[in-house]
Parts: C-alpha cells; structure tokens; sequence
C-alpha cells in the first residue's frame, strides 16, 4: 500500500457474553492477524466486544468491572504496531458509560463514550448507562476519524459533533440485533447521516446468537456520495479490510470488485434460525439437541434447521404416535429424519396416557371429554423428551411458531415443554415459505406433502388447525397489525377484516399471555417479538369490554 493510503480491518466476531477473558483472546489474536496478514493501520471491533452484547445485569456486578479492568490491562499490553478501537463498558466516578477504546503502542489514546442511549424495543441502556456527548476524533496517517457507537448513527447531532471537529472519515461499533429488512434499515440511516455530512462511514457489527437475539454481522463501507462500497457477509465471523485512498482532500473507500449481495429474506431468515440454535446449545454447553417429530410442517423445518445448525450426529428425533396419530403422519416423520441422517425413536403415548386417564377417572367422573384429554397427550410427550434431555444432556427444541404463541395454541408443560424454541417468532405463512426455500437447496428434506396437507395436532379425531384458528393467512394478516404495529380492533377492521374474527383473535393474544410468560426463549427474527421485545402485564383489564 502506499504510505499515504489507509487500511482498516473489519473484525465481524462471534463472541461470548460475559467470557470477559476469553473474548480478549480473541480479539488480540484478530489485532495480530490484523498487523500481520492484512498489514492494517487499524482494526475495530463491533460494541461491548470485551464483555459481549448485551451483558444486561451482569453491569451491575461490582466484580465485572475488576475482570474489565484486568482483562483491559492485558488487551493494552497486547496491542502494538496497529491501532484497534474496541468495545467495552468504562466504569468511572461518573457511571458506566458504553465506551470504545483507541487502542495504539500499548496505551490508551483515547476513549469514546456513546452519546445517545436506546431504550426502547430489546434495548434498555438506560438501566446500565450514563451517556456523554463529548465528540471523539484521533489521527492516524494524518486521517482524523471519528467515532460513534451503534445508537449514536441513528440520529442526526452525534454525526453532527463528530463532523463539527473535523472528522475525515467514521467508524461506527455496533451489536444491531438481527430482524427482517434490517440490512436495509441500516444502510439507509447511514447513507442519510452521509448526505447530511459528506463523511465517508465504516459499520462495524455483530455476529452471532445470544438467547433471543441474533446479529447477523452485515458490516458494511459507505462513501461520501451514500454509495454501499464494500458489504461483508452475512451470518459469517470474519476479518474483512478496507482500503481508504486519498483522492483530493478527501478519503475514499476503494470499491469491492465483486459486492456482496443481500439474500432473499427466507436466506436470511433460516440463516439466523441455523446461527440461532447453533449459538444457543453450544455456547449452554449442550450436547445436541432432541426434537419431538410430529409428522408436521413446524417440527419437520425446527429438524431441517437443527440440522444444518448442529450437525446430523448432535440432533435426536422422538416419534410419540397417540391412538389419534395417522398413518401417514409417522411416515412422514420417520422419512424426514432418514433424509437428514438423524438418529430417531418411536415411543408410543398409548400406555401412559391410558394411566393418567385411568388415574384421573373418579377426579373426572361427571366431566365431558374436552381439551383437558387432549393436553394430557402433550404433556405426556413433554415429560418423555424431557426426561430424554435430562439423561443425555440435549437441549429440547420445541416447535411452535409464532401464530401458535400468540393465540395460545399450544399446551403447557406440553408440546411447550423445552429449553428453546426455533420458531417462537416465526409465523405459520412464513414457516411454509421457509419450508420451501430449505427444500430448493438441494435434497427434498421436508416431504412435500407435509407442506401441502391442512395442519393439525393430531389430538383428537379428524382435528385440523382451522376447528380453532381462523385461517393461517387472514390469523397472520391480524396478528402482524395486533401485535407489531400495535393496531387496535377498529383499525383492523378498516382495514378489511371480519370484526368478530379480529375481536376473536385478540382475546385469544391477550388471554394467552400467562402462556407465553412460561415459554422457552426463541429466535427473534421480527421487530416486535414475544419475551423481552413486547411486555404485556398478565394481570389486566385493558381489553375485557371488547
């Protein structure tokens, strides 16, 4: 390179929340590889990096900061020969400030504090952290850069102070969680800060899962003019470089010959599935995991993903065929795990859920049969795979898709029962198209006619989905107003809905809250999730007069 251009690394890493040692190994071995292999002026790392993102209430443990501060001790020793601008929470008599450390010739040349702290949706900052508006620019081959942390692109005035002292280019540390269009979202809050400002931009973010949220990396360069010069991957860990030339006064990104698309959202969206269920049984130092197979669509993708997610070897299937299982159910389940190289059982309900209608008879007796039969064969499956997990450390991979959570369709301590859910936030129609996709990758791993025959719990005689729920696409079409874009009876009855069928379908998301409370954490994949992304009291008279 010549002496007068600029080379930036781009450290896309996949770390661990609160493995405050182990994530500072790895990021002194990406500032060595940066040095050495890409002979880089700089490399930076996505927000929070030492401690992983979000530490949540882990910040507020005093003993947290005595390891930020041994660990910080050791990542400054380490750095030489290079600068990295790394992610970590500054404990100071003022508060916690999430902050970036410039980091150059084993010292700190100076440190950036965010400005602007999101509370809102799956952030909560302001729980943790103190904000600074004080702009941060160093030099490096007589470049100034500024600094801004994830939130702070969002708005205009962070931008504005970076620029007021004369930054020539921006790096911008992020842990943006992963939902549809988010890619998208991003790049046009960045490109409008550029139009505001004619500073060229250098997105650092995030890869990996942790609990609900996925960061699906996605880094990206733009120039002065707003233009995406460089896209890194998504989903994948990496170390990317960025060259800057100087061309007049100005700093330019050299254009990626070969730009790195965006894929389709169902690509995405079963990537960050995959990453998801990876991320999650790994890093809880699971041994695999263990599926209940139905025969449905739902279980059938929740196995593909498994799968590609963890290897065939780490991945059980259970068959738990009732007297109300079909036939064609079974083959299909026992087919879609032989596609997939899964080892699989059959361990038929029968018995034990005759026992537990036998042990409950006088308790009954005066009682119509009803759902209370039907849950008890789901919760006989729960308890088996359960006991499974117990005794062969996997994680349980419940099932249910978000139509299912929101309505309530789905059984305590029943089909619920487990450690996570791969499609808690996945709606049915999306379910079907993402079946589909996996499909068209090569192998036909989930049976075509599991995708085409109506849906149902197999719980009783000749049951479908539709004896309760309305149908799939009008129930999603609802639910996407209701639920996340918080659209009240009336609005969605303008919007050409039934109002009986919409009022239907909102006493059911509203009285099932008590249920989602006790469900397993899933894969956030929407920007208005179940769990931490959208509160709802369990206890409330809100909506009993509709």
């Amino acid at each position: 390179m010549n002496s007068s251009d600029l080379r930036i690394v781009v450290a896309q890493l996949n770390l661990l929340v609160g493995d405050i040692e182990g994530n500072v190994d790895r990021i002194l071995d990406a500032v060595n590889e940066s040095r050495d292999k890409y002979q880089a002026d700089m490399v930076v790392f996505p927000e929070l990096a030492v401690t992983g993102y979000p530490p949540e209430d882990l910040l507020l443990r005093p003993g947290m900061y005595e390891r930020i501060d041994k660990a910080m001790e050791q990542l400054v020793h380490g750095v030489s020969g290079i600068t990295a601008v790394v992610g970590f929470p500054h404990h100071s008599h003022h508060g916690v400030y999430n902050a970036a450390a410039v980091i150059s010739d084993q010292k700190i040349q100076t440190i950036e504090h965010k400005q602007i702290l999101p509370n809102y949706s799956v952030f909560d900052e302001k729980r943790y952290f103190v904000s600074d508006e004080t702009p941060c620019v160093f030099e490096i081959n007589n470049t100034k850069i500024g600094i801004l942390i994830c939130e702070d692109i969002w708005h205009p005035e962070p931008f504005q102070r970076i620029s007021s002292v004369g930054a020539d280019l921006v790096v911008n540390l992020n842990a943006s969680p992963y939902h549809v269009h988010k890619g998208e979202e991003r790049e046009a809050i960045v490109q409008a800060r550029i139009s505001e400002n004619n500073i060229p931009v250098v997105y650092i973010n995030l890869v990996g899962g942790q609990d609900e949220l996925v960061f699906d990396g996605d880094s990206f360069v733009m120039n002065a003019k707003g233009q995406v010069t460089q896209r890194m991957p998504l989903f994948e860990e990496g170390l990317f470089a960025v060259d800057f030339i100087h061309e007049g006064n100005k700093w330019s990104p050299q254009q990626q010959l070969d730009l790195v698309q965006r894929p389709s959202l169902e690509a995405c969206v079963y990537q960050a599935l995959v990453i998801g269920v990876r991320d999650f049984v790994h890093k809880n130092g699971f041994k695999g995991a263990v599926i209940g197979l139905s025969g449905g669509i739902d279980s059938a993708l929740t196995l593909a993903v498994a799968v590609d997610a963890l290897g065939a070897e780490e991945v059980e299937g259970v068959l738990m065929p009732s007297r109300y299982t079909s036939g064609m159910s079974i083959e299909d389940a026992e087919l879609e795990a032989k596609k997939l190289g899964v080892e699989y059982s059959i361990l038929p309900i029968e018995n034990p859920f005759t026992s537990f209608l036998e042990l409950l008879a006088e308790e009954f007796k005066g009682y119509e049969v009803d759902t209370t039969e039907e849950n008890i064969q789901a919760r006989c499956r729960g308890l088996i795979l359960m006991a499974i997990s117990n005794k062969k450390r996997k994680m349980v991979l419940t099932t249910g898709n978000k139509s299912e959570m929101a309505v309530g369709y789905a059984t305590l301590y029943g089909d619920m029962a487990g450690g996570y859910d791969v499609l808690k936030d996945v709606p049915k129609t999306l379910v079907y198209r993402l079946a589909e996709y996996r499909n068209s990758l090569g192998e036909e791993v989930i049976p075509q006619r599991v995708i085409d025959r109506p849906p149902s719990a197999e719980l009783a005689p000749d049951q479908k989905d539709t004896d309760s729920l309305p149908d799939y696409p009008v129930l999603d079409a609802i639910l996407e107003r209701y639920v996340e874009q918080d659209q009240g009876l009336d609005d969605i009855v303008a919007a050409g809905f039934e109002r009986n069928t919409v009022s239907r379908v909102i006493k059911m998301v509203d009285r099932n809250e008590y249920k989602r409370r006790q469900a397993p954490p899933g894969i956030r994949i929407t920007a208005r999730a179940f769990g931490r992304d959208r509160r709802y009291p369990i206890t409330s008279g809100y909506g009993k007069d509709r």
